[in-house]
């Protein structure tokens, strides 16, 4: 596959990828309250006088920013009048030093379009809310623990940007939170690409964590939806999760060692998701989350994890230790996913606390090795209604749980398997408990629905596995 790079650090790149600004992404040129720059002092000037509705624009160019950094200081927009600090092209202005923008008691900034390339992180911090970085790319230094985005503040959109080619100990993006144990609420990830992290590390090279393990009961409703990460191969987890309350929502993952875990925190929804190839799919702890539509084939590890833990449930007043470990998945629900073609399908792990009070429904796994389900103890499990296909063996599955049955699948163009016309999963799933108004293709469920992540239809899919044009600084 050729590969999408958005831009790569210097100034002939920036000049050669750059994209005229547009009403969509920034706002006309001609809009009340605009002011264009050509120098930092100018930039830094502008931002000091800057009020709602202000947009500042700087001028194509290679900026050393100095060591102060450009100080956003008790700046507030509004939600509908915001403050835009834009480059007058999509990677037009490249920001070059050991800081870059430093923000503080302010709100409703939008930061847009500029190439970073900075020696230190951007920070978002707990008293700057409703802040919101766009069409940036970013390819910060590829320093060991240095992670490239940390969100504190509440409203955060991050979306549209391109984060790309790293090899060292750290992640692209944190959100975080005040204090010791809260955390930033409400965080909105879109539509960002992910790119080309090949940390070789066991771990600490995620692509996103939402939380850490001291605040993971700390709720931070986070919405992940619409990335696209390809060759993120710094950690077994792309997407980290160690907080409650989340939304992980039609995201790609493709040949990246990195999947989606749950690794801390409770109550958290994982719909519509497409990994395709690569490492790792889905793997929870935790209790009462929700993994339902998502698609996962030609992994070479394992497809869904239903983990086991080292505690039963993480509590407060835990030592830091004690809430390293894992927390044993109770009480989750999964159903509509389809699984086909993973070196390990639906599994579990062996630590002392077993899963219990899971729900496994309405699914399809398929392979043609090994044992489709994988778990050892567990405790007050309902199997129901899902189908099995393949050379691989049944496995660990009670005999109520599941049909042996060809779900009659076709692998599509882009590399999805759905249903056709005649098969047995058309209309058979039998969770009633459950109410899903869509597919993972976006087609509506309605009241009897199909087994698997896909509901046969004749229309064409409204949402596929994401590609590098649909995402990043130039996406719609």
């Amino acid at each position: 596959m050729r590969r999408r790079t958005f831009l790569k650090g210097t100034l002939m790149g920036a000049a050669a990828t750059a994209v005229p600004l547009s009403a969509l992404a920034q706002g006309s040129a001609a809009a009340a309250g605009t002011v264009t720059v050509g120098s930092i002092a100018a930039l830094q000037s502008a931002i000091d006088g800057a009020v709602a509705g202000d947009r500042i624009v700087l001028a194509d160019g290679s900026y050393t920013v100095p060591s102060s950094g450009i100080r956003v200081t008790g700046r507030n927009g509004t939600t509908s009048a915001p403050i835009s600090i834009v480059a007058a092209s999509r990677g037009g202005a490249v920001l070059n030093g050991p800081v870059s923008f430093v923000l503080s008691a302010s709100s409703n900034i939008t930061i847009s379009g500029f190439a970073f390339r900075q020696t230190t992180g951007l920070a978002i911090p707990a008293d700057c809310p409703r802040i919101r970085l766009t069409r940036n790319d970013f390819k910060l230094a590829d320093t060991a623990g240095l992670d490239w985005v940390t969100v504190r503040g509440d409203d955060a959109k991050v979306d549209r940007n391109h984060f790309h080619h790293r090899t060292s100990q750290g992640i692209f993006l944190v959100v975080d939170g005040p204090g010791t144990t809260a955390m930033a609420q409400r965080t909105h990830i879109l539509r960002n690409y992910f790119a080309d992290h090949s940390y070789s590390g066991a771990n600490g090279g995620e692509a996103i964590r939402l939380g850490v393990s001291h605040r993971a009961l700390s709720s931070a409703a986070a919405l992940v939806e619409h990335n696209l990460f390809e060759r993120c191969d710094g950690d077994p987890e792309a997407i980290s999760v160690k907080s409650s309350g989340n939304t992980i929502r039609y995201n790609t993952l493709r040949d990246s060692k990195g999947g989606i875990v749950l690794r801390h925190g409770n109550g958290t929804t994982v719909d519509g998701n497409h990994v395709l190839g690569g490492e790792n799919g889905v793997r929870l702890y935790g209790n009462d989350h929700l993994v339902v539509n998502n698609h996962v084939s030609g992994t070479t590890s394992r497809g869904i994890v239903i983990g086991s833990g080292t505690t039963r449930d993480h509590h407060d007043g835990e030592t830091t230790e004690q809430r390293r470990g894992n927390d044993a998945c109770d009480r989750a629900v999964i159903a509509h996913n389809t699984l086909v073609g993973n070196s390990a399908t639906l599994s579990g792990e062996s630590r002392t606390h077993e899963p219990r009070d899971v729900v496994v429904a309405d699914n399809i796994l398929v392979a043609s090795s090994g044992s489709l389900v994988d778990l050892g103890t567990t405790t007050g499990f309902t199997w129901q209604g899902n189908i099995l296909w393949g050379a691989a063996s049944d496995g660990t599955i009670p005999s109520g749980g599941f049909r042996r049955v060809d779900p009659l699948l076709r692998k599509d163009a882009d590399g999805v398997h759905r249903l056709t016309a005649t098969s047995p999963a058309v209309g058979s799933a039998t969770l009633a408990s459950l109410s899903l108004a869509e597919d993972a293709d976006g087609h509506a469920r309605g009241t009897t629905r199909d087994v698997g992540a896909d509901e046969y239809s004749s229309l064409a899919p409204v949402r596929r596995p994401l590609t590098p044009t649909e995402v990043g600084p130039n996406a719609a």
